[in-house]
């Protein structure tokens, strides 16, 4: 009993390793496609529309409202200190520095990478990738790489929508609820806001992108199994996305921090 524990732990563990590998190989043979170019620019701004556009909605969304809750926390937990006036700020600094593309990251990791790994599985499974190979076209090529660069694109962008109207929720709530002046919030929001808030987060977006792309990427050409095997990769792809995405959030702040 004690050596099947035993070897059951080694065999998870050799499976986990050899996941780990493949994974790495995946993503440096992404990314020297990406340098070594050509690149496809049909479909790469075809994937950017699918990226960029039809996320804005739910971004948009989601961003407004979180301004508008963090504003409301965020005043009634500082009132009885009397310092209500830098709502802004607070909104400001946790919106470009991480709730944007964090949350950006998040919801685009749920509607894009699970699209990439249920597309690309659905290929695999019917052996569309290997007729690339059989026509000597590299699918790596027509398919992940043109992918990347449009997440890679339009993940920053998406960052600095979602963080500018997530400041303008958070101003439309304290002046509505809270009788706090607009050209207030505004000025304190401008004057405690660098330069350096907003790069960072759009550095931290510019690697959420990556990740999302090549994970829904890499889930999609390691399927198996037929139409229960799409189904794993699709549900994998958000999961291992999110988690790189909120492990990598941590390491990037603790650099730029």
């Amino acid at each position: 009993m004690i050596l099947g524990f035993f070897e059951s732990i080694g065999k998870n563990l050799s499976i986990f390793v050899k996941e780990i590998g493949r994974f790495t190989i995946f993503y440096f043979k992404s990314l020297f496609l990406v340098v070594s170019g050509p690149v496809n620019f049909k479909q790469t701004f075809i994937h950017m529309e699918r990226i960029g556009v039809s996320s804005l909605p739910v971004v948009l969304i989601t961003a407004g409202f979180s301004g508008m809750v963090l504003a409301v926390q965020t005043f009634y937990g500082m009132s009885f200190m009397n310092i209500s006036r830098y709502v802004g700020p607070i909104v400001g600094l946790s919106m470009t520095r991480e709730l944007g593309p964090v949350l950006t990251g998040l919801i685009v990791a749920g509607r894009i990478s699970s699209s990439m790994a249920a597309e690309l599985g659905t290929m695999q499974v019917t052996e569309q990738i290997d007729a690339f190979w059989t026509l000597a076209v590299n699918p790596y090529r027509y398919l992940v790489v043109p992918r990347l660069i449009a997440s890679i694109i339009m993940l920053p962008l998406l960052t600095a929508i979602a963080a500018v109207t997530g400041i303008m929720g958070g101003l439309v709530v304290s002046a509505s609820k809270f009788n706090v002046n607009p050209i207030l919030y505004y000025e304190t929001t401008r004057n405690i806001l660098v330069l350096r808030d907003i790069y960072n987060g759009l550095i931290k977006a510019f690697f959420f992108g990556m990740i999302i792309a090549i994970v829904g990427c890499y889930k999609g050409f390691s399927t198996r199994g037929g139409a229960e095997g799409v189904g794993l990769s699709t549900t994998g792809a958000v999961v291992l996305a999110s988690i790189l995405i909120l492990v990598s959030d941590y390491y990037l702040t603790i650099i730029f921090f």
